[in-house]
């Protein structure tokens, strides 16, 4: 039997098509992270935190554990348990006893620490991305919607591995007027932003005011969060944008566009950066 996962969430965006605007309400994935705990005795250790949409978190946490080799079967697991206290029960960690207790750290190959005592949320995520990244910049006029509308073709361009395979990812750096500065492909999405970053480091041009960031993906929260970092004002999306993405670009100011298609796009926040038919577009109602 399937498990479903948790409901799109909805959100407010407005619709470009030819010079025309509409106000709309589109669904988008729910995004949250997931926080993976050992447990043993009285200690407990995160192991791991992953994005994800919540919805068969029990098998995704197995699936992590056996991948990583930490365990072979479900023999080896105890219990597996949301994280619970007082009644209190945080959603987004998982509480996983081992029988072979923190023996099981050796076999994991890769660890991703958090400081929250009760686990992880939407909210505390941006919150910790605020203590590193600043609201991002753009000193230029607004930015031309065709500009926007071109980039999915001229990342194509630059994508020699797609074209052999058809099945790797790209993000690709351009400058407010379109031009193309740098692409990058990498069979992860979130690689070939990492990608595109160090080479933006390696030339001195961070923090990336008045630049645009295309990705060849949906936008997810790591994605926009990669970007804020880097001080990128404009993230152009050609698949979905998901709801943590969506608020990570509206609390650090960046231009999120998803579903860009030619002279098609959706705008999720910052509209007042694109320009449409000789004047700035207004928020989404």
């Amino acid at each position: 039997m399937a498990v479903l996962p948790e409901p799109p969430a909805e959100r407010p965006v407005l619709k470009y098509l030819a010079g025309q605007l509409t106000s709309a309400t589109d669904q988008v994935v729910v995004e949250e992270p997931l926080e993976i705990r050992l447990v043993h005795g009285g200690e407990e250790q995160t192991v791991a935190v992953t994005m994800r949409t919540p919805g068969a978190d029990h098998e995704l946490a197995m699936g992590f554990l056996y991948a990583e080799g930490a365990i072979r079967n479900t023999a080896e697991i105890l219990s597996l348990s949301r994280w619970q206290e007082g009644g209190v029960e945080a959603p987004n960690v998982l509480r996983v006893e081992l029988r072979s207790g923190f023996a099981a750290m050796r076999s994991l190959s890769r660890h991703t620490f958090t400081s929250s005592a009760c686990g992880v949320c939407g909210t505390g995520s941006i919150e910790r991305l605020a203590v590193r990244a600043t609201p991002a910049l753009w000193t230029r006029p607004p930015l031309a919607a065709e500009v926007i509308g071109n980039l999915p073709a001229q990342l194509r361009r630059e994508q020699p591995l797609f074209a052999a395979t058809g099945g790797i990812h790209a993000a690709g750096l351009f400058t407010a007027d379109g031009e193309c500065l740098a692409v990058r492909e990498d069979v992860g999405r979130h690689n070939a932003v990492d990608k595109l970053i160090g080479w933006a480091l390696a030339q001195d041009l961070l923090p990336l005011t008045d630049h645009l960031l295309a990705v060849s993906s949906r936008a997810g929260f790591e994605i926009v969060q990669k970007a804020a970092l880097a001080g990128v004002p404009v993230v152009c999306a050609v698949s979905a944008p998901t709801s943590l993405a969506i608020e990570v670009a509206e609390s650090f100011g960046i231009t999120l566009a998803g579903f860009v298609r030619g002279e098609r796009f959706n705008l999720y926040s910052v509209p007042e950066r694109v320009n449409s038919g000789g004047r700035a577009l207004d928020s989404p109602a």
